[in-house]
Order: structure tokens, then C-alpha cells, then sequence
């Protein structure tokens, strides 16, 4: 069954649109998520490990192994899943943010299919993958419902679902948009809409509406001291990350 086409937000889209070069860059506009990035792929990488009973010391541990990277910018999570042996699909739909993956991936001489597409898009056209990552791109959509429905019909029946987003609070107000965007300006002004992030229980029922089990949710936790990101098993109060399987 096709999935309907409704949750891209074209203005969330453009303004990812206008910052695709720079995905590369450590001290760009994507500072932030070069920063959260090895703590985002600790817990993918073991969340997936733990599933498909995959040794991380091993060679190719992810070898045989179908992922998504649905809102896949410029391939920050992309090419740490391709060096591990997955057969990896990149979907943005910033068209922009295509060819620079592209070319960053044959650089680094890595096979990695990227495409200019939607989930929903994927979802009707039949593809299946045994994980889809789905990394701070709830946020950004117009209808999440829907959104993490497409995501649950790219899943084949056992895959695991990992989502990140921000918690919808004083806090995440004052940290993600505050001080991300206007005082450290990690983030061009407007980047984030409050009003859009979701609480962990909001995204929790979301993901069971979408025929998905819940198994596991963790903070990303950030500090200022040591300028580093570690997880947290109880503070969800800004950015957090969900595990979620697709019953078999």
C-alpha cells in the first residue's frame, strides 16, 4: 500500500537546502552534530549489534545488513554504517544535500546509494531494510503520524527503528534554540520551531501509532565542562533517542 505524501515541510526543507555545503565542515553549521555524532552512532551501532547478535570487533559486523538513513544530510551517519558492511540507502529530500554526499562518500571511497527521495516515497515504492535511522528529522516534518507510519512500512519485520529528536520543554527552549542558535550560533536563527519538538511520551505513543514496539530510550546529554556528549539512561530532558522493532 503507497503511503500518502504529506509530511515534508518545504520550508524546513529550504533551510537545510541553503546549509547543504557545509555538512562537512567540523566548525560549520553543522558543528553540533559533528560534536553529537560518535555518541549518536555508540548507541545505533550497539542498539543494532544487540538485535542481529553482530560483533562490533568484528571486520564487517553490519555485512548483510539492509539500513536507511532517512534524512541523511550530507552522510555523517551514512559512511560510519558503510564502513561497517551495510548496505546503506542515504534519502534526503533537500536536493541539494545529494551531490555533496555523493561526492564525500567517493572520496572516501565508500558505495553508498543516495537519493533524492522521502520516506513515503520508499514505502510506496515496496523497499524494505532491516534498520532505518531516523535522526533528528521528526522535528522537521509536518505530519509525524504519517511520517513514522512510512518508516514503519520500510522496516522488515524484526528490523529495528532508531529516532532522535528534541524533548519540547524550558530547557530544550533555552538550550536548542537559545543557545544554539543565538548565543553560541552553532545554528543559523530559525533552524528549530519549539512548538514542533515532542516529549519522549508524545513520541513513544506516536511510534506505537504507528505499529511499532518501543524498547528503549536514551538521553543525549551534553557538557559544557568537558565540551562532550555522553548518554544518559534518565536525563531525556533536551535530546533523546528511541529504539523501536517492527514485530515479526
Amino acid at each position: 500500500m503507497q503511503a500518502a505524501q504529506t509530511t515534508i515541510d518545504a520550508g524546513e526543507v529550504a533551510k537545510f537546502e541553503a546549509m547543504a555545503a557545509e555538512w562537512w565542515d567540523p566548525n560549520g553549521k553543522f558543528k553540533p552534530l559533528h560534536m553529537l555524532n560518535p555518541c549518536r552512532l555508540d548507541y545505533i551501532t550497539s542498539q543494532i549489534a544487540a538485535e542481529f547478535d553482530r560483533d562490533l570487533n568484528a571486520t564487517s559486523p553490519f555485512e548483510g545488513l539492509r539500513i536507511l538513513d532517512i534524512g541523511c544530510g550530507g552522510g555523517l551517519l551514512s559512511e560510519p554504517m558503510a564502513r561497517l558492511g551495510a548496505e546503506v540507502v542515504g534519502a534526503d529530500a533537500a536536493e541539494r544535500n545529494i551531490p555533496v554526499a555523493q561526492i564525500h562518500a567517493e572520496q572516501s571511497g565508500l558505495s553508498i546509494d543516495y537519493r533524492h527521495t522521502t520516506a513515503e516515497a520508499l514505502a510506496g515504492a515496496g523497499e524494505q531494510f532491516d534498520a532505518v535511522l531516523n535522526m533528528e528529522v521528526v522535528e522537521h516534518v509536518s505530519d509525524p503520524l504519517a511520517y513514522l507510519t512510512a518508516c514503519q512500512q520500510l522496516l522488515k519485520p524484526g528490523g529495528i527503528h532508531i529516532c532522535s529528536t528534541i524533548n519540547r520543554n524550558p530547557k530544550s527552549f533555552a538550550m536548542a534554540i537559545v543557545g544554539a542558535e543565538y548565543v553560541m550560533r552553532w545554528l543559523p536563527k530559525g533552524t528549530h520551531e519549539w512548538s514542533k519538538f515532542i516529549t519522549p511520551d508524545e513520541l513513544y505513543k506516536l511510534i506505537e501509532q504507528a505499529g511499532l514496539s518501543p524498547v528503549d530510550r536514551k538521553g543525549f546529554v551534553f557538557n559544557p565542562v568537558t565540551w562532550s556528549w555522553s548518554l544518559s539512561d534518565r536525563d531525556l530532558s533536551v535530546n533523546y533517542v528511541t529504539a523501536s522493532l517492527k514485530p515479526a
